[in-house]
């Protein structure tokens, strides 16, 4: 199903081998991004960046590692994304959905040993904190952020009750300065791998996992990074 202007499909397939397997997808995703920070006046080999995970459904192909998340309700696969503080990939894993977070984290930075090496700072959210951070601290010497959710807010209810409490003694409290602030709110650091992910989403291909293989799935990850950083200099 390409377009007719391609060549037929098994020289295609035959070329997206090639480069999945010699690494040029990762490797022009790093040229290209070394580029774009250069243009923004930023060192070309980042010294932070940001870890999340994307549970993905995969489709009756087949093929390996695959499994069930509990916590998203989702049967497939994980995308695990590491990227600099402006979203661009620095490595990409694609895994079963059933390893949990703080295992995943694991399999990503032992496999992005060169691409981290100047990274000394690393933002995450409250699924790595146990194993997952600790091994980072300790294997990879790394600084690690856990970037937490805002605590829930309490009932009006609730905050009354604590306004008339401290009224009997005296402190006159306006009750509804105690309620936190309601709906979205962008975490710190958070939001930019979270950014990261709906540019992969736009990709037809990456609405979900299609693949038979991970090796595949994580070289589509490029080729939609490499996609998104052409555009970007081209403009520029």
């Amino acid at each position: 199903m390409l377009p007719r202007d391609f060549p037929p499909w098994k020289t295609v397939y035959d070329w997206f081998r090639r480069w999945r397997i010699d690494g040029t997808f990762e490797r022009l995703n790093a040229a290209l991004r070394g580029r774009l920070r250069m243009l923004a006046g930023r060192n070309p080999r980042p010294s932070a960046g940001i870890a999340d995970s994307q549970s993905a459904k995969t489709t009756g192909v087949g093929g390996e590692q695959r499994g069930y998340d509990g916590g998203k309700k989702v049967r497939g696969r994980k995308r695990h994304l590491l990227v600099d503080t402006e979203g661009l990939v620095l490595k990409a894993k694609v895994h079963s959905a059933k390893i949990p977070d703080q295992d995943g984290l694991r399999l990503l930075l032992e496999s992005a040993k060169t691409e981290i090496s100047s990274v000394k700072h690393l933002w995450l959210d409250a699924g790595y904190q146990g194993r997952g951070k600790r091994w980072a601290e300790e294997a990879l010497g790394l600084s690690v952020k856990i970037v937490r959710k805002p605590a829930k807010p309490v009932s009006e209810e609730v905050a009354r009750l604590w306004a008339e409490e401290w009224a009997k003694e005296g402190e006159k409290v306006d009750w509804q300065r105690l309620m936190p602030p309601r709906g979205f709110r962008v975490l710190p650091r958070r939001w930019v791998v979270e950014r990261t992910f709906s540019w992969l989403g736009q990709n037809r291909r990456m609405s979900k996992d299609y693949e038979r293989l991970c090796d595949s799935a994580e070289a589509f990850v490029y080729a939609a990074m490499i996609r998104l950083m052409v555009r970007r200099l081209a403009r520029a």
